[in-house]
């Protein structure tokens, strides 16, 4: 009962300090207002169509958004020396960390929600227009098709957050935090990609072995679930890749991994 109830007010304090931040509301507000103009602009009229014009950006944006409201969430107690004063309670690192992880994941989500359930909110605007490729393939639309996508994104939301987590951990300044960051950033949008893609044209990585690898990455294997759980049962021909269970194990590892390590090192 005494560790549930560390956990806790770590988590309430954490949800605290992120609400009251003016440059994390923002940001939040920044990022909602900017994927519900992606879908007015882009009108489809279909939720299938939504699932299309978002995913690019969620990729790109999630891990943004994530590491912004997660890279300073360990380094901020060490640097104002609230760490120390942490560690004088009978309380272990891997419940502090986990409870600063699930203060700041319920803000995440719930921004990252917002952004979607809004965007859903203007499909019947955009009934007018309907995308070409759902004509074409005469593919079946509908609202559970997106509540997947919604349903993966905020496993993926998690998992990067974790990785955020991990940074924050591991750096001991907020200078090298805000590097550790931005270079997290670029590789989990560009570099694991880019560097599978690199080693398959140079002959290093074999065709047949590209499914389990792009599962590593948890970008592609985001990417991969949402082709093969929320587009692919609409009928929309979808390019192959991993395997639905290979991809959400490889970001359920990345989510489990992240929080374990950043347990191990908190107190460092």
């Amino acid at each position: 009962m005494t560790r549930y109830r560390y956990l806790v007010d770590v988590a309430q304090r954490e949800f605290l300090t992120v609400v009251r931040t003016p440059m994390l509301v923002v940001l939040a507000a920044g990022y909602v207002a900017l994927l519900v103009g992606i879908s007015w602009l882009s009108a489809s009229g279909a939720y299938l169509g939504l699932v299309l014009d978002l995913l690019t950006p969620v990729e790109v944006l999630v891990p943004v958004l994530a590491f912004a409201f997660g890279y300073r969430s360990l380094l901020g107690d060490r640097e104002s020396g609230e760490l120390e004063t942490i560690r004088t309670y009978p309380i272990r690192s891997g419940v502090y960390v986990l409870g600063v992880f699930l203060g700041r994941a319920v803000v995440v989500l719930g921004v990252v929600l917002v952004g979607l359930f809004g965007s859903a909110a203007l499909v019947p605007l955009g009934r007018g227009r309907q995308l070409t490729v759902i004509a074409s393939h005469a593919t079946v639309d509908s609202p559970a098709l997106y509540f997947r996508f919604v349903v993966l994104t905020a496993l993926f939301a998690l998992a990067v957050l974790a990785v955020a987590v991990l940074v924050s951990a591991t750096a001991r300044s907020t200078r090298g935090g805000l590097a550790l960051a931005t270079g997290a950033v670029v590789m989990l949008v560009v570099g694991l990609d880019s560097s599978l893609v690199a080693g398959l044209t140079s002959g290093v990585v074999s065709p047949g072995g590209l499914d389990a690898l792009l599962a590593l990455s948890p970008n592609s294997a985001y990417r991969s679930l949402v082709f093969g759980v929320s587009l692919g049962p609409a009928g929309v021909s979808v390019p192959p890749g991993p395997a639905a269970l290979a991809s959400t194990v490889g970001l359920l590892a990345w989510l489990a991994a992240a929080l374990v390590l950043a347990g191990v090192v908190a107190w460092r």
